[in-house]
């Protein structure tokens, strides 16, 4: 006979339970932002009456950040009751006002505070963290922790000791979103206002909480059916804080909500690139009456009506003092307009500059809310129908030629368009200005390299082959941080003249020095992009030869680069050591292997090889037309090339010689 089956037991369990880190995935961006998570715990040490708050950030993972405050502390009865409830009611429990240790009797506070997540910031940073918290002598301590299916955290370890004072101490081993403690302390200043009562300091450092410096008009705004508030215009040239105040800001009870912006609600007040809105910005202040409006995180206001009535409100107000105070931005933002279009502008006639710039004023007087690029574009537009008025000199130079003129010309349009052919014209003009111009510069010894020569070579390198030719050749991250590295090991550290702008230039005792890469994708890994082709040019003085100490100089350059760890990718290195002449037993072509692949080639050549050559590649256009140029200086010629490449003026002195 067979046995019946035992009967499976019954789960008669009847509550509910929690995945493991149910509370690390409901807690939104407190516990995925840093910034979020840390301005919580600060307002948390405002809300426990604290007057002085220190967090501790460590530098690297699997070590412990700590916020500390001396605020009024809790026994372990209030810790469970206010810490270990989820949702805990602030208002219901403890009211909207905050309380104070004894010694600060007399301090009022309204709180931040008000349904108790905050308090769990430091799970940003781990799964647990720890409290310890005393008051009237006593303290009590916790471990807290998220790994459990009954509770969504819980009282993993619990102890208690004697402790002077009052005050609350929260502890975590950083395991993720380590924060970075300069980037939090400017946070930190821009989202509390200051009071001389309330002290944060970030790794030892103070936090300068936000003042309103600057402040030029303050405005009451009249909201129908809300509570009031109170609108400042800021001038932030007159303050440090400048870049946490562009936009439109909008503080309630003394705690920044969101981020400053130009774009309140959905609309965007003006342009925030307009000069303006780089200038000046607006502070709205609502008090503790608009706080059921703000988001738990404050990272947005709530939706609604009355947030619509606060936003219209101050996009209203922000309009009318942008027409007050654009006046007198009309000079820079006009200004500005004709800087972008400088290059076509400084082709014009005296008479046509003074009309361009007399439209772009008007422009911006009767729009001041037009963004940068319409008024560029608008200003481009003058400038085009400026220049058309120009073609009665065309037909005065037409009336001029001769025949082998006109049919050399006629051939050319039936072929080109005119835009084409100008534009193929204009390159090989530039082209033949730089060659002229190293041929005049390159034998005088009174030339500067750094401000003639370089400038004029870096931007041509076209000069030293057809593979150098491209767009592509540009400044690095990791090719600079490799350059800075090589070489401060032969220079002081004001040896680099332009490092700042690209190509990068350094000026050593004698010559100057640029280097530029191209990048591009790995293909054993087509995911990510390597330096593929580095070049290296060293110009030598006017009138300078070539030695070995030079060539030997750059070839120590190549390997220093080679060993420096700092590249990424394994580049090929193309060194050229350039001067007026090459030294009797000079090495021309050292060739540097590495594990038999060739890594790296150094060449020493003179500026008439490179002009040379650079001729060959024109086509001899230089001797069908021998006089064009004949006449300039070489001084001449320079400022029209790099006029045309729009490159910076280098205005500083060369390093003394070592």
């Amino acid at each position: 006979m067979t046995k019946p089956k035992a009967k499976q037991k019954a789960d008669d369990s009847t509550g509910s339970l929690f995945e493991e880190n149910y509370l690390v995935r409901t807690l939104g961006r407190i516990a995925q932002d840093p910034e979020v998570a840390l301005t919580e715990l600060v307002a948390n040490a405002w809300d426990a009456g604290a007057s002085l708050v220190d967090l501790t950030i460590p530098p690297t993972n699997e070590l412990a950040l700590t916020v500390e405050d001396d605020g009024h502390g809790m026994n372990a009865g209030q810790f469970k009751g206010r810490w270990m409830k989820l949702g805990y009611n602030r208002l219901k429990h403890q009211s909207a006002l905050v309380e104070f240790p004894p010694e600060r009797q007399g301090w009022r506070r309204k709180a931040y505070g008000r349904n108790g997540v905050g308090r769990h910031g430091l799970l940003c940073f781990a799964d647990q963290y720890s409290v310890e918290t005393w008051r009237e002598d006593k303290g009590a301590s916790f471990d807290i922790g998220t790994q459990s299916e009954e509770n969504p955290f819980k009282i993993e370890k619990e102890g208690s000791f004697l402790r002077k004072g009052h005050g609350t101490k929260l502890s975590v081993i950083v395991q993720r979103h380590l924060p970075d403690a300069d980037a939090i302390r400017e946070i930190l200043a821009g989202r509390f206002v200051h009071d001389p009562q309330f002290v944060v300091r970030v790794n030892g450092v103070s936090v300068a909480l936000a003042e309103q410096i600057g402040l030029i008009e303050k405005q009451d705004l009249q909201i129908p059916g809300c509570p009031p508030a109170e609108a400042f215009v800021v001038d932030t040239t007159r303050t440090a804080k400048y870049t946490l105040y562009q936009g439109i800001a909008f503080w309630v009870n003394g705690r920044l909500v969101g981020v400053p912006s130009w774009v309140v609600g959905s609309e965007a007040v003006i342009d925030g690139r307009a000069r303006f809105a780089k200038r000046f910005s607006i502070v709205i202040k609502a008090d503790d009456g608009w706080l059921p409006e703000v988001e738990q995180d404050w990272v947005r206001f709530k939706s609604g009506k009355k947030v619509d009535a606060l936003f219209e409100a101050a996009r209203d107000y922000a309009k009318k003092v942008f027409a007050q105070l654009s006046a007198t931005l009309v000079e820079e933002s006009s200004e500005e307009a004709l800087v972008k279009n400088r290059e076509d502008f400084k082709e014009l006639s005296p008479l046509g500059r003074a009309e361009v710039a007399s439209f772009a004023r008007d422009l911006v007087k009767a729009t001041p809310t037009v963004s940068q690029d319409v008024l560029s574009a608008a200003v481009q537009a003058v400038i085009n129908l400026e220049k058309a008025r120009g073609g009665a000199a065309l037909l005065e130079k037409l009336t001029k030629l001769d025949e082998s003129d006109i049919d050399g010309l006629d051939r050319l349009l039936s072929q080109w368009t005119v835009r084409d052919a100008l534009s193929v014209l204009d390159e090989i003009d530039q082209r033949l200005a730089v060659i002229v111009a190293i041929e005049k510069l390159s034998g005088d010894d009174s030339t500067d390299e750094l401000h003639t020569l370089h400038p004029l070579v870096t931007q041509a390198r076209w000069l030293f082959g057809p593979e150098f030719d491209s767009s592509e050749y540009a400044s690095n991250v990791s090719l600079k941080t490799a350059a800075e590295k090589v070489f401060q090991k032969r220079l002081s550290k004001d040896a680099f003249v332009n490092a700042k702008q690209r190509p990068d230039i350094m000026a050593l005792a004698n010559a100057t020095c640029s280097i530029v890469g191209t990048e591009g994708f790995d293909p054993t890994d087509p995911t990510l992009t390597r330096i593929q082709n580095v070049l290296i040019i060293e110009l030598k003085k006017g009138r300078s030869a070539i030695g070995r100490d030079e060539m030997n100089q750059a070839d120590g350059y190549v390997q220093d680069f080679l060993e420096s760890g700092a590249l990424d990718g394994t580049p090929m290195f193309r060194a050229f050591v350039v001067g007026y002449e090459i030294a009797p037993k000079t090495v021309r072509e050292k060739d540097l292997m590495e594990e038999k692949v060739l890594r790296g080639r150094v060449q020493a050549v003179t500026y008439g090889q490179l002009t040379r050559s650079a001729h060959q590649r024109l086509f001899r256009l230089k001797e069908r037309i021998p006089a064009r140029y004949e006449d300039v200086s070489g001084a001449d010629l320079s400022a029209k090339v790099m006029q045309i490449a729009s490159q910076t003026t280098l205005g500083l002195e060369m390093p003394a010689k070592r």
